[in-house]
């Protein structure tokens, strides 16, 4: 069904909406004689630092050949980190380049139906390519809240969230399709992105791919309930009749190769930012795969996830504008617990690599996260670099391969990378700012790094509950073993301080102060 579905969605209807799309005007910010790539920006979900091989050759056994294939035609960063231990904060990070707890979310990730975390006049990779003349795309999982058209009267039916075998009623249709019958506003295309394709959460209702600011059809069911079960979809809500999981990963990746082939046609330069659903539950993998990596379902997904990126790759190849073109592959956050890490540690594979924690966690396991870059003509191919780096870096290096100048309220926590990709050696940044689900800080200088709590501030279980904070010196623990926040009392009392002025002075990186959009929340509880 989904199949038939997307194939409604015919490749010439595509092209024609980003055909539209791509005759926008150039913006008067554009500078001539700066180097124009296309950039293709995949993310993926839940991928963690050691389930790439080429991250955890010792200690990882799953095949990734594509991603390793793009680390030995570009670099390779061993200590990048994402903005959260999970999702949404994440990706508020490395579209904005800001810190997710300046914002409005300073725990946990955005829930279901909620509005849009992303305000409407910040910047974005996305706005700022625009204003570059950059045809650009969205395809994927947005998961960044949307203003979905609710009506009051109806909420409490819309969002019902039945247990067991649910049967939908005529009122229930009735809202949807009240609902789903409108433009949803807020998403993507309001952020920046000429055209959007994808599903907002795919454990998540709505049950249906979103095409720009409308449902791909109108749900009229409840998921089936088998659905609901061992790591597939997490929450009830309305679906298309004969809606499954597994066809979502290919449709992501044939309309990208689709964008990619259509877009490399214009004389504009294209951005591509990719947010896989995968290897996130649901474990939807297709048949192709199952069984493939002889460790496990998840295993299979991440094979699977490596397959999407060698399609995506491919797609640059064939366009005729791989030299032409630099490609991030990274992920939001740690490898999740639940998908049955035990199983794979046993069987010698360790996702986290030689990092303590996962998904979730302050600890490293939690937001170090891979993270590499092609670009030739730039890039040293089979490079790597170990310097400090974030997600919230992109939009400041885009608008240094740009010469463009950001505004005083925008990127306040990016700093370029165009030094390091260039094979330069000096630090980009002194410092980082990583968080928990229940968004306990860890901040890194230099190879010191402070978490605001005594354990993982998230799921991971451990840490001395007697020391309220800790301390570590990755230089020499990279596993976060010694706790030696009782030994320093006075680089924790700097840590500290460092912390709050990066807080209050609203941005961490140079030029005047900003304001966060909300009060932040302190750590520890005690504070």
């Amino acid at each position: 069904m989904i199949e038939s579905f997307a194939k409604r969605m015919s490749l010439a209807c595509w092209t024609l909406a980003a055909a539209v799309a791509f005759c926008h005007c150039p913006a008067s910010v554009k500078a001539e004689s700066a180097p124009q790539p296309n950039i293709v920006v995949i993310y993926a979900d839940d991928l963690g630092y050691g389930d790439v091989q080429c991250y955890n050759p010792e200690r990882g056994k799953i095949p990734t050949p594509n991603i390793d294939r793009l680390a030995n035609q570009g670099m390779k960063f061993t200590d990048a980190h994402s903005s959260s231990g999970v999702c949404s904060p994440s990706r508020y990070t490395i579209l904005t380049g800001r810190y997710h707890w300046r914002s409005r979310l300073q725990a946990g990730i955005v829930g279901l139906w909620g509005g849009p975390l992303i305000a409407a006049d910040r910047m974005t990779i996305g706005s700022l390519a625009k204003q570059h003349g950059y045809q650009t795309a969205c395809i994927g999982k947005w998961h960044l809240g949307w203003d979905w058209p609710i009506p009051d009267a109806g909420a409490k039916l819309f969002k019902a969230r039945p247990k067991g075998e649910a049967v939908a009623s005529d009122a229930h249709r009735a809202v949807w399709r009240e609902v789903f019958e409108q433009p949803i506003g807020g998403g993507p295309s309001t952020r920046g992105f000429d055209v959007y394709f994808g599903t907002d959460v795919p454990n998540w209702p709505p049950y249906c791919f979103i095409e720009n600011d409308r449902t791909v059809g109108i749900p009229t069911e409840f998921l089936p309930v088998e659905l609901l079960r061992k790591n597939q979809a997490s929450n009830q809500g309305p679906a298309l009749a004969g809606w499954t999981l597994e066809p979502i990963l290919p449709a992501l990746a044939e309309r990208a190769a689709q964008y990619i082939a259509a877009a490399a046609k214009s004389p504009d330069p294209f951005l591509v930012y990719m947010p896989l659903t995968s290897p996130h539950t649901p474990l939807s993998v297709n048949d192709a795969w199952k069984g493939k990596s002889g460790l496990g379902l998840y295993a299979d997904f991440v094979m699977e996830t490596d397959a999407v990126v060698g399609q995506v790759l491919d797609a640059i190849e064939h366009s005729g504008k791989a030299n032409e073109t630099l490609v991030v592959f990274t992920s939001d956050n740690g490898c999740a617990p639940y998908i049955g890490v035990e199983s794979l540690e046993r069987q010698g594979h360790f996702p986290s690599g030689p990092l303590r924690g996962y998904k979730a966690d302050a600890w490293e396991g939690g937001h170090r996260i891979p993270f590499i870059v092609r670009w030739p003509g730039v890039v040293e191919p089979a490079s790597v670099c170990s310097q400090l780096v974030h997600q919230a870096d992109l939009l400041a290096t885009f608008a240094d391969i740009w010469n463009i100048e950001l505004p005083e309220d925008a990127g306040e926590d990016s700093f370029s990378l165009v030094s390091l990709l260039k094979g330069e050696s000096q630090p980009i940044r002194e410092t980082s700012v990583s968080c928990s689900i229940r968004g306990v800080p860890s901040l890194r200088r230099g190879n010191w790094k402070y978490i605001a709590a005594p354990g993982s501030g998230g799921w991971g279980k451990g840490g001395d509950q007697s020391q309220p904070v800790q301390l570590y010196d990755l230089a020499t623990d990279l596993a976060e073993t010694r706790n030696l926040a009782a030994e320093q009392p006075q680089r924790l009392k700097a840590m500290q301080a460092l912390l709050e002025t990066t807080i209050t002075t609203g941005r961490s990186s140079p030029g005047p102060p900003q304001r966060n959009d909300v009060k932040v929340r302190r750590h520890p509880a005690s504070l």
